[in-house]
């Protein structure tokens, strides 16, 4: 499949914080350029350089010295034809004169050009900071232009700069002091529609500044929907009274994609690999976004160029719902957990119910389920003994499930009741004429229609609830039977994905719960998922592997993240899930899995139609109420048959 990062939404931009010498500037621009180059051979189609890097921030009065602004100009020129030569773009801070007055400004280089120049909007004055001494802010601009060179380019903070090569990459550019203040002009670009908002800094260094900085450049990241490039001065700079620690940052909707080491004395650079067609996309689907009124600015056109790099400098994580990090895993548990429990609790007082019924099977859902259900009984200070816990064998039920469920309900205090189904079922398919030697898709679903339909009447008889115990990802491809498991009266699991599943009760055992209660959740957390409706094998065990026959959880709650939380296209998927995974599954074996994906997820819309109630957990949901509205109907072909294109471009050997 050939690779590029423009075919698919994606720019790869850097921020540097080179070597520098306060007032040296031909040795300021060698190092700009140098760090030019190798960022560009590395595929680097934007780099963001440092406030004032062409003089050093710490000038003080020398900024008032004719042949240091001289020198400037001419070294930005300079720099400008060096981007003919060179594929990359540089965004670049100087001092600028227009009009008698002197402005700490950015300035866009592409092509061989100057494209625009933005000067600072906002002075800080205050504390350590006396830029007001030498510089006028941006509102004192008496001209939208200023000649550089002899010619003129446009100058002020209502640019953008278009990338004509690559749909939705729009430039904005702010100055270090402005992303600090109450109203930073890059909300405003970027409701103009900047997606990649650039901020030249020289930010001394102090205790606590670092987080306090990098929050900030998140949170502007994800308040803009857009990724925000912070490059700062580094340890070049003057330390007189002040450090500067060159900590520069690449942000995207809030998460932080690259960072600089702070205090190295060299020159350093970081890259990343921003996704416009992404950040585009949330912007269209949060329509509070657009509520604003837009800034009406000036658009100056370049060509970004192109990287065929087949590496992606992003993190891609094969587990989007599990956080990789242990601490930020169990931090994530706990808030689940909660979520649900919390849920249910609210559900139970609404309708005064001292009673529940819930199916226990051993699996992975019904036992978080019935996790969830004691922690609500005990929130509510109510008799665990009112959790009635059915365990109902059938065809395939092994001892080893079996055993887990009773052995858990008799350790959490609950009333467990065993009703077997196969009679119930045997006199079913008497009725229907349906013969039990024949294992197909109506000898499964009887029995899970049967088990709702004992918990639905024993609900009745009791006075209580029946809790789901179906998950997320089950939702996502359909895996339950229709006024089977797929109906409850409250459906705690809805919002948790498989993948996320295994870790919560993981971490129940370790955290919520202990000895031999933890001892049995380990063991189920070790047994294979089966919905257990087939026989067992010969020798007793699970003979019914879910994956087997749907493919591994772990690549389709990929595929679901990517699909409905991103909405990418399949091509992008393949691609993300082919770097995620690449030492796990051949590029044919994700394709064939991606292909069952969409044929289940578009078949599977009616159950999803008509769930139960149940929580909202992450930002994937299927509830027709909420967040996700899909006609039963609609076809699956569009995306097949990009599907097809994609296979048919791999070669013979990659292929499943």
């Amino acid at each position: 499949m050939q690779f590029s990062l423009s075919r698919f939404g994606l720019v790869r931009i850097g921020v540097a914080t080179p070597e520098l010498r306060v007032a040296d500037v031909d040795f300021n621009r060698q190092e700009l350029e140098a760090v030019a180059v190798e960022a560009a051979d590395r595929g680097c189609r934007l780099l963001v350089l440092p406030e004032l890097a062409l003089t050093g921030y710490t000038c003080g009065d020398l900024f008032l010295q004719q042949a240091l602004l001289d020198r400037a100009e001419s070294a930005l020129l300079a720099l400008a034809a060096f981007t003919r030569s060179h594929p990359i773009c540089l965004a670049v801070g100087l001092p600028i004169r227009q009009g008698g007055r002197l402005f700490n400004a950015a300035a866009f280089l592409a092509g061989g050009a100057v494209l625009g120049v933005v000067p600072k909007s906002y002075l800080p004055g205050s504390a350590e900071f006396y830029e007001e001494r030498w510089f006028a802010a941006a509102a004192e601009a008496v001209d939208d232009r200023v000649v550089l060179g002899g010619q003129p380019v446009p100058f002020g903070t209502d640019l953008l700069f278009v990338a004509e090569d690559l749909p939705g990459a729009v430039i904005g550019i702010e100055i270090c002091e402005d992303v600090w203040v109450a109203e930073p002009p890059s909300g405003a670009l970027a409701l103009a529609g900047a997606t990649l908002l650039l901020n030249l800094s020289a930010s001394p260094e102090m205790l606590g500044k670092e987080g306090y900085r990098r929050a900030l450049v998140q949170s502007q990241s994800a308040r803009c929907l857009a990724a925000y490039a912070y490059a700062s001065a580094g340890v070049g700079e003057s330390s007189t009274d002040l450090v500067y620690s060159g900590h520069s940052l690449i942000a995207e909707s809030g998460a932080v994609l690259a960072e600089t080491e702070r205090f190295r004395p060299e020159s350093q650079y970081v890259l990343a690999d921003v996704d416009v067609a992404r950040l585009e996309l949330e912007r269209r689907r949060l329509n509070s976004f657009s509520a604003a009124p837009p800034r009406s600015c000036r658009r100056l056109s370049f060509q970004l160029g192109e990287t065929a790099d087949q590496r992606l400098l992003r993190s891609i994580p094969p587990h989007p719902f599990v956080p990789e990090r242990q601490q930020e895993r169990d931090g994530r548990c706990r808030e689940i957990f909660a979520l649900q429990t919390a849920a249910l609790a609210k559900r139970l007082r609404h309708t005064g119910s001292r009673t529940v019924v819930i199916g226990v099977s051993g699996g992975l859902d019904s036992t978080l389920a019935l996790l969830v259900v004691a922690k609500a009984f005990d929130q509510l200070c109510l008799d665990r003994q009112g959790v009635l816990a059915v365990t109902m064998p059938g065809f395939g039920t092994t001892d080893r499930t079996r055993g887990n469920a009773e052995r858990l309900a008799e350790k959490l205090g609950v009333t467990l009741r065993t009703i077997p189904i196969a009679p119930a079922v045997e006199q079913h398919f008497h009725d229907i004429g349906h013969d039990p030697a024949q294992h197909d898709i109506t000898y499964e679903n009887a029995q899970a229609r049967e088990r709702t339909q004992l918990l639905m009447d024993l609900a009745n008889r009791e006075g209580g609830l029946v809790i789901g115990t179906g998950d997320l990802s089950e939702l996502a491809l359909g895996w339950c039977t229709y006024n089977g498991d797929h109906m409850s009266m409250y459906a705690v699991n809805v919002g948790v994905p498989k993948t996320l599943v295994r870790y919560l009760v993981e971490w129940c055992a370790q955290v919520e719960f202990s000895g031999e209660t933890a001892a049995v959740l380990h063991d189920i957390c070790a047994t294979p998922v089966s919905p257990e409706l087939l026989p067992p094998d010969e020798g007793g065990e699970i003979a019914q592997r879910t994956e087997d026959e749907l493919g591994p959880y772990e690549l389709h709650d990929f595929f679901l993240y990517q699909v409905v939380r991103l909405h990418q296209p399949p091509a992008k998927v393949f691609l993300l899930a082919r770097l995620a995974f690449e030492e796990s599954y051949r590029p044919g074996e994700i394709l064939r899995w991606l292909r069952l994906f969409y044929r289940r997820f578009f078949a599977s819309q009616f159950k999803r139609s008509c769930l139960p109630d149940g929580p909202k957990i992450g930002s994937v949901v299927l509830s027709p109420r909420g967040d996700w509205r899909m006609p039963s109907d609609a076809s699956a072909q569009l995306w097949l048959t990009e599907l097809e294109r994609l296979e048919a471009e791999l070669p013979p050997a990659e292929r499943a």
